[in-house]
């Protein structure tokens, strides 16, 4: 799975899973309790199979949902049982070379000696991993806290605490201490953080404004896509989408993505469940003309909407969150990048065209 393809806490990755809380999981340690192993707290089961970890740390892991027995997260206390698979889980995959600090731009609209917001663009991968080594947001933050004696990049306990695809752009939040990264954590874990997304899609959903309830998972024919499957069925995970048509353009719309669950690609498989893929989306059928007219010119019209904006139209537009050591109630907002607002500008110029001309 590569970084590039995974939407959505991060302690050391092969195997993937979806957490609760719809983070993309990558396993970094797992064990099989023996037959005769007796009851044990699992904190104290995996200190001592962990090198230089800690009690205190794997609480903490615990308590961020990082700790699965069995595939579901558990707390502390939990009792490990005979045969008992525990896995310790994070959403990165676990570097397999140094992060070298990297000279990348980057927009940060906010940063003080805890947290720092930053707007990613869209084409920046996130994490580094699976061909992708060099050229991430994270190598980029490495090289923008180089001098700073306190900031690890290669310290799992400090960094980004989510992730979007590398085609979508937008708001992330990264913590610049440990304490910070695990309150974080709890709070996506939680699901109290609020994540707003723009999206342009193909047709008008009806009605135009609603939510989308349907559990999301790999696909069974193509594990680079999310499927959706109905709810209480044993593939996917529980997920939930709110949205809002903000502006009807005819053959595609701009609309409004509340998440409730933040489930891998859940936006664009949600979309695309209810038959309105996003714009210029490949990997979920997008990228073909889907609403329209059959003529040479419309569909070189398209074709120009798409070199405009040759990614998924989606856009983490907002991002609250409870400061970490404040607790003050942070809210930050990103414009529209400019691909997504000249795609949608020359759909508004040919919706008022096609109006003019009724």
């Amino acid at each position: 799975m590569e970084d590039a393809d995974i939407d959505e806490l991060d302690l050391n990755a092969s195997a993937t899973t979806d957490g609760d809380d719809g983070r993309e999981l990558f396993e970094h340690f797992r064990f099989v309790a023996d037959k005769g192993q007796q009851l044990l707290r699992v904190d104290k089961f995996l200190v001592t199979r962990i090198e230089k970890s800690s009690r205190n740390r794997i609480q903490q892991a615990a308590d961020a949902g990082c700790i699965l027995v069995n595939g579901r997260a558990v707390k502390s206390n939990y009792r490990v049982k005979p045969l008992d698979v525990v896995a310790v889980v994070m959403d990165r995959p676990r570097y397999e070379l140094d992060i070298i600090p990297e000279d990348i731009s980057i927009n940060i609209v906010y940063e003080d000696d805890t947290v720092l917001v930053v707007d990613k663009p869209a084409g920046m991968v996130v994490h580094p991993g699976h061909g992708n080594y060099s050229g991430t947001l994270v190598n980029a933050l490495a090289w923008h806290f180089k001098d700073n004696p306190d900031y690890d990049a290669d310290d799992p306990r400090m960094g980004l605490v989510h992730r979007i695809d590398k085609d979508t752009s937008g708001l992330l939040v990264v913590a610049k201490t440990p304490d910070a990264k695990t309150a974080l954590g709890r709070q996506f874990f939680e699901k109290t953080t609020k994540r707003e997304y723009m999206a342009v899609v193909w047709g008008c959903p009806s009605p135009r404004q609603g939510t989308i309830v349907g559990n999301i998972g790999r696909s069974l024919s193509d594990r680079l896509r999310m499927d959706v499957f109905p709810e209480g069925s044993e593939y996917g995970r529980h997920a939930v989408t709110h949205y809002e048509v903000l502006e009807d353009l005819g053959p595609v719309s701009v609309v409004k993505c509340v998440l409730e669950t933040g489930r891998t690609h859940q936006i664009r498989a949600h979309m695309r469940h209810i038959g309105h893929p996003l714009f210029s989306d490949a990997r979920y059928g997008g990228d073909q003309i889907l609403r329209g007219e059959r003529t040479a010119a419309y569909r070189k019209f398209v074709d120009n909407c798409v070199a405009l904006c040759p990614r998924q139209a989606l856009h983490a537009r907002t991002l609250g969150f409870v400061h970490p050591s404040t607790r003050e109630e942070m809210f930050f907002t990103s414009e529209l990048p400019d691909d997504m607002r000249q795609m949608i500008e020359k759909w508004r110029q040919r919706a008022a065209q096609v109006n003019k001309n009724l």
